[in-house]
């Protein structure tokens, strides 16, 4: 199915999934590829390419509102936005081209100005989705105002493709700002913690903090004279767009990221204090998001994170057979049990991809 022009296989994917129903012969939905090895588990079953169900299908510029068909690059909805001003507010990695509009939704991927713009979970508006009946479904709409079914959209955020097979999705999007620059400071962790939350507390232009290897960065985004005064009020050392290496912290090309050690995510409270058992750390999204290598016990991780106030799990490397995300309780695994049940209810989409179990 893949083909490089826009195409609508909504009619294709429907027979597909139709088909794998009734022989219950489960399929793995993929577009780009580009988080296959990522987030979830390893998934044996046959791949069912949805690449080449592509292309905007709808753009309202002045409305904010933008639809797509799944298989989308990311690229080219960026670069039609950019033409009209305006881009995605949750600030997506691209994975050098390959990530699409379904597989970042499916994944709930967000960049550095997750914390003041939200996730795409945030931004989605509706869903258009086919289950395992076979049957396309549409939930939301394509404006804020006509939202009938909005959180079945929103569910879509993060299930891994699990629940069926997204074949379009309507977005807001927001207008490009007007000037941006960042300043870097040289400080500890703790320090940097601390910081953040503190700077993100003031009414001021902030839209990326992130700390690594003794310094933090931050971003101010906003109108020019905003952005000047805040940079003056606050100090540190000027840089430019591209030495404050937002692009490649969004793309995780930092050399951080770099090497074949596991890669652990923690999404905890940004005022949390910093743990200094796991070593080597990269702290983004103003405290929130903390990124940790190396091979680690993973009851002793998944316990600090909850002391932490939040949740972590195996990003990338390591183990992939086995579960790789916090335990959920008895009620919340009931409830995606429930939830599967529903949308995929012979379980033929992405099998074991989120949990072993489901």
């Amino acid at each position: 199915m893949n083909d490089s022009e826009p195409a609508d296989r909504s009619r294709e994917l429907v027979t597909a999934a139709e088909q794998a129903c009734a022989e219950r012969s489960p399929v793995y939905v993929s577009a780009g590829g580009s988080k296959r090895e990522i987030l979830g588990r390893h998934c044996e079953a046959r791949l069912l390419d949805v690449s080449g169900h592509r292309g905007i299908v709808d753009y309202h510029s002045d409305e904010l509102v933008i639809t797509a068909r799944a298989g989308t690059p990311l690229t080219d909805i960026a670069s039609s936005l950019a033409e009209q001003g305006q881009l995605l507010a949750f600030d997506p990695p691209l994975f050098g081209g390959r990530a699409t509009l379904g597989g970042t939704l499916a994944c709930n991927l967000s960049g550095p100005a997750r914390p003041w713009s939200g996730s795409i979970r945030d931004a989605v508006l509706g869903v258009q989705l086919i289950n395992g009946r076979g049957e396309l479904l549409n939930f939301g709409g394509k404006v804020m105002k006509n939202v009938a079914g909005y959180d079945a959209s929103r569910l879509q955020a993060g299930a891994l493709g699990t629940l069926g097979i997204i074949s379009q999705v309507s977005l807001r999007t927001l207008p490009r700002h007007e000037h941006s620059l960042s300043l870097t400071f040289e400080m500890s962790a703790q320090e940097a913690i601390d910081s953040m939350n503190r700077r993100a507390g003031e009414a001021r232009s902030l839209n990326g903090a992130y700390w690594v290897d003794g310094r933090l960065y931050l971003r101010l985004a906003g109108t020019a004279n905003a952005v000047d005064h805040t940079a003056r009020l606050w100090g540190g050392e000027v840089l430019p767009e591209e030495a404050a290496s937002w692009n490649q912290l969004r793309e995780m090309t930092l050399p951080f990221f770099s090497g074949d050690a596991p890669l652990w995510r923690f999404s905890v409270k940004s005022s949390a204090p910093f743990n200094p058992a796991f070593g080597e750390s990269l702290i983004d999204w103003c405290g929130a998001q903390r990124w940790v290598r190396g091979e680690h016990d993973q009851a002793a991780v998944h316990a600090a994170a909850a002391m932490a106030g939040g949740h972590a799990g195996l990003f990338r490397g390591g183990d992939r057979q086995g579960d790789l995300r916090q335990p959920l309780n008895p009620v919340e695994q009931g409830l995606q049990r429930r939830l599967k049940q529903a949308f995929d209810p012979e379980g033929i989409f992405n099998p074991g991809r989120l949990y072993s179990w489901m």
